[in-house]
């Protein structure tokens, strides 16, 4: 089993009211979850990345995270305070450059010893773009388009350098990207940075098929994640690649207890501090793409249609058809006898594994033993203190098991992840 660590706040998943809730810019919270992963033996340490401050009704969305330090800044010094523990950055490809994002990204591998990820994300937010005095040049149809080319080119900068230490030469002239020149930092110590993608859309898996080492994804039950395990490894026979190169990871939350009841009353507690009245009704109105600041939380859903493409949110991805989801949860709502707020509890929530540390154990194995994830990117609800009851309830049990590794047997991320160093093409 893999695990990983992501931090929190770049969603609703944290609950910032709690009083054990730190600073999501302080060095320090980032020190303090990346050290309790590594004493986990985790995988790697995931940091997400926004790159404009998400506004709901013209104003900026207080709710979620104002305000995050760049990823590969961050993790460049997690870099000194850490020695095994992989390190991963969300970067967009839409808004860099090849050079210049390889170059960074390199670096990050040579000063970790070969620890660097990267999480490709792209965008087709004219909003987002505006930062970059972009706005809307780039059709959400070329999205990924872009971003394969974007990291071909990065993985033909990596190999300009021989393994021997010899740099050549380069020269890449594709429809997104023309560039030559020599490159400026050596063949990083694992080949390349791992390259991470995150997203469940078709032409999302097809990308991880052709391109990535591990794809973050979410699905909520086992059937979901076998269906979605099966069809990503089917797909990489279509690129000459064994289904061992590419490691399915769902984000997931994790609530213990002593007992299972005990758990699950603390996870209904979480779930309703994370979806308060208002996050509720702001989710609502993400549905409906109006404003829905007269309506009781507590009460019925809205009995009108959705307005689509309405714009009242900025800078957030707007996840399937509203029509369709206004209608899934209003047959939830009867179906249940829920509230607008009891709805979005119940439709929200990322999938979960709530227990006592030995039933949480059990489920995270049957995932990975029923071929419906290689491994798990935990998203805790508190910053930066939310992983350390499972390290220190939960993955003793897997370790015992032998369900987790119980020592670090490499010192590169692809030796954790069981990825074979990429052969040199230069």
């Amino acid at each position: 089993m893999h695990l990983a660590a992501h931090f929190p706040g770049v969603n609703s998943t944290t609950v910032w009211a709690d009083p054990r809730s730190g600073s999501q810019i302080d060095f320090a919270s980032f020190e303090h979850l990346a050290r309790t992963a590594e004493r986990g033996k985790f995988d790697f340490f995931f940091l997400a990345e926004g790159l404009r401050l998400r506004e709901h009704n013209g104003r900026v969305h207080d709710l979620d995270v104002v305000g995050r330090p760049e990823s590969l800044t961050v993790l460049n010094a997690l870099a000194a305070v850490t020695e095994r523990l992989g390190l991963a950055a969300t970067v967009n490809a839409t808004f860099n450059e090849p050079y210049e994002l390889a170059r960074r990204l390199a670096t990050l591998d040579h000063l970790s010893a070969g620890r660097a990820a990267w999480n490709v994300v792209t965008s087709s937010d004219a909003f987002t773009g505006e930062n970059f005095r972009r706005g809307g040049y780039l059709d959400r149809a070329h999205r990924y388009t872009r971003a394969a080319e974007f990291v071909a080119t990065a993985r033909e900068l990596w190999d300009s350098w021989t393994p021997d230490g010899v740099s050549r030469p380069f020269a890449h002239d594709g429809p997104q990207f023309t560039v030559s020149g020599e490159f400026t930092v050596p063949r990083s110590p694992q080949g390349h940075p791992v390259v991470i993608q995150a997203g469940d859309s078709d032409e999302g898996r097809e990308f991880a098929a052709s391109a990535a080492d591990v794809i973050f994804t979410r699905h909520g039950t086992l059937e979901a994640g076998r269906a979605f395990y099966a069809d990503v490894k089917a797909r990489l026979a279509a690129y000459d690649r064994e289904p061992e190169s590419l490691k399915i990871m769902p984000g997931v939350t994790v609530v213990t207890g002593d007992t299972d009841a005990e758990a699950q009353e603390l996870a209904y507690e979480i779930r309703r501090q994370q979806v308060s009245p208002q996050n509720a009704i702001l989710a609502a109105e993400q549905v409906w793409g109006t404003d829905l600041s007269a309506y009781d939380p507590e009460g019925p859903l809205p009995a009108f249609d959705p307005v689509p493409d309405s714009g009242i949110t900025q800078g957030r991805v707007r996840h399937g058809d509203p029509f369709a989801i206004a209608a899934r949860w209003r047959a939830l709502a009867e179906a249940k006898g829920l509230s607008l707020r009891g709805t979005v509890i119940e439709t929200t929530t990322r999938q979960s594994f709530i227990g006592s540390p030995a039933t949480v154990a059990a489920e995270l194995t049957a995932f990975v033993d029923g071929r419906a994830a290689d491994g798990f990117i935990l998203v805790p609800h508190l910053t930066p203190g939310g992983l350390d009851d499972f390290v220190d309830r939960v993955v003793p049990i897997l370790q015992e098991s032998g369900a987790f590794r119980s020592a670090y047997t490499g010192s590169t991320l692809r030796s954790h992840l069981g990825l074979p160093e990429p052969v040199w093409k230069g």
